[in-house]
């Protein structure tokens, strides 16, 4: 692997990718790109076409709660199964399980952090195993069911808005590809 020379103002520093990862840190890093990506899909700025835009329904250019928190479960689903591909074959599934598993855990703590009641978290988890089901199934079939099931959840509407599905699968694209090609080099080790 090739270091990547990072330069600040002050000095340049290489960074190298680990070439291991407990499965706490595997966890902390998928949470932390669940939150960058999640960001990036719902700000206003910083997406090719706005959510308001395509239909989403928001409040000032911000996606309403439910919205928000479908967004949310599509982003992880999509660090999931990204995950899950990246090592199939190569980790045990038990040391896999506790990556996600860890993941998951600190997601639901920052969401309980940033004022979530933990009353709701349990069904939370509930609507996050239901729509991993969902959307497996429907990213066997092809990208565009995939969309179209986000889509329905996300502005809780049987139509299919084909602008937002194909921004959906794109941005399930995004995250995907790289975030497997990276974990694809890393092995994941015991605490």
């Amino acid at each position: 692997m090739t270091p990547v020379t990072m330069h600040t103002e002050q000095t340049a520093a290489e960074f190298n990718a680990p070439r291991t990862m407990t499965p706490d840190q595997l966890g902390d890093t998928l949470a932390r790109l669940v939150w960058e990506n999640f960001t990036d899909f719902i700000a206003e700025g910083d997406a090719e076409v706005s959510l308001e835009a395509l239909g989403v329904p928001t409040d000032d250019g911000v996606p309403v709660a439910h919205a928000a928190e479908e967004a949310l479960i599509f982003l992880m689903w999509a660090h999931t199964r990204s995950t899950q591909l990246a090592f199939m074959g190569r980790t045990p599934d038990a040391l896999l399980r506790e990556g996600l598993d860890s993941m998951h855990r600190a997601i639901f703590e920052d969401m309980e952090g940033n004022g979530t009641p933990p009353a709701q978290l349990p069904l939370f988890e509930q609507r996050v195993g239901a729509r991993y089901a969902e959307y497996h199934q429907a990213s066997a079939v092809n990208d565009r069911q995939l969309g179209n099931a986000v889509v329905r959840h996300i502005c809780e509407d049987d139509e299919p808005h084909q602008a937002l599905g194909q921004a959906v699968t794109v941005r399930a694209v995004a995250v995907a590809n790289p975030l497997r090609d990276f974990l694809e080099d890393v092995d994941l080790i015991g605490a």
